[in-house]
């Protein structure tokens, strides 16, 4: 389609043509917002440039965060969390300057690990969706998924001879969110298939995880430690309630 162009177009011919070539190019924000801008451009006697400037900055402000809602909703919080709503107070153990830090998600650059640890009611959770979703909003892909969930996935796709599909799935985003690892006891096959979901993403993709404090005798290490000896180790941040722990060979 050609828009029909032409000199001293009247205000309104103006306006719709605008709002035509919005609608063609895919510019929702612009179309939204040209008229206040343009008003705001007027009174504060922007130049031509200033104020496409301010139009074009708009739509990439919202293309932005749209991406960052898409991200969001594919990563499968249960719930929304963030680390405003979070109550330091609650949990005097926890630094806030340490969670903060780890907000900044240059972990996940790094492609290291992170282990929440503490009892029920410490903040796991809360903390391991919220550090997600500031990691997708970083423009980070992330996935979240119970422990029990994603060994029954894998079990499901062990016996559909698709494991490797699933697994190479899982090893695809920047970062995978265990939740409630060492609740639950996990049998031999599948603490094993789990396993091969940390391997494949062992310094190559960061993996975040929320255990209780058993975690260090969870059945996964316990059981494949004879395969291959990587225990969950390392030095505390200062918080007994959570725990940044690296794996180390």
């Amino acid at each position: 389609m050609t828009l029909p162009r032409q000199r001293n177009m009247t205000e309104q011919a103006a306006d719709a043509a605008i709002d035509t070539a919005c609608r063609l190019l895919r510019l929702p924000t612009i179309r939204a917002e040209f008229p206040d801008i343009a008003t705001a451009a007027a009174k504060d006697q922007m130049t031509y440039r200033g104020f496409l400037a301010e139009l074009l900055m708009a739509e990439c402000d919202d293309l932005a965060r749209r991406r960052s809602e898409r991200r969001i909703k594919a990563a499968g919080f249960p719930r929304e969390k963030s680390l405003r709503s979070f109550d330091f107070d609650a949990n005097p153990n926890i630094d806030p300057a340490t969670i903060h830090t780890l907000a900044s998600c240059e972990w996940i650059k790094k492609s290291q690990p992170l282990c929440l640890i503490g009892d029920s009611g410490t903040g796991k959770s809360h903390m391991l969706i919220a550090l997600g979703t500031e990691a997708a909003m970083k423009g980070y892909r992330v996935r979240y998924t119970l422990a029990t969930k994603l060994v029954n996935e894998l079990v499901e796709a062990a016996d559909e001879k698709q494991l490797n599909k699933t697994i190479a799935r899982y090893g695809r985003v920047d970062l995978l969110c265990i939740d409630e690892l060492g609740y639950m006891e996990l049998d031999r096959h599948g603490a094993e298939l789990l396993f091969q979901v940390l391997t494949e993403r062992e310094e190559k993709n960061s993996v975040a995880i929320a255990s209780n404090e058993s975690f260090g005798k969870a059945h996964l290490f316990r059981r494949t430690r004879a395969r291959r000896c990587r225990n969950i180790t390392g030095s505390s941040c200062g918080s007994p309630g959570i725990r940044r722990r690296r794996c180390l060979g």
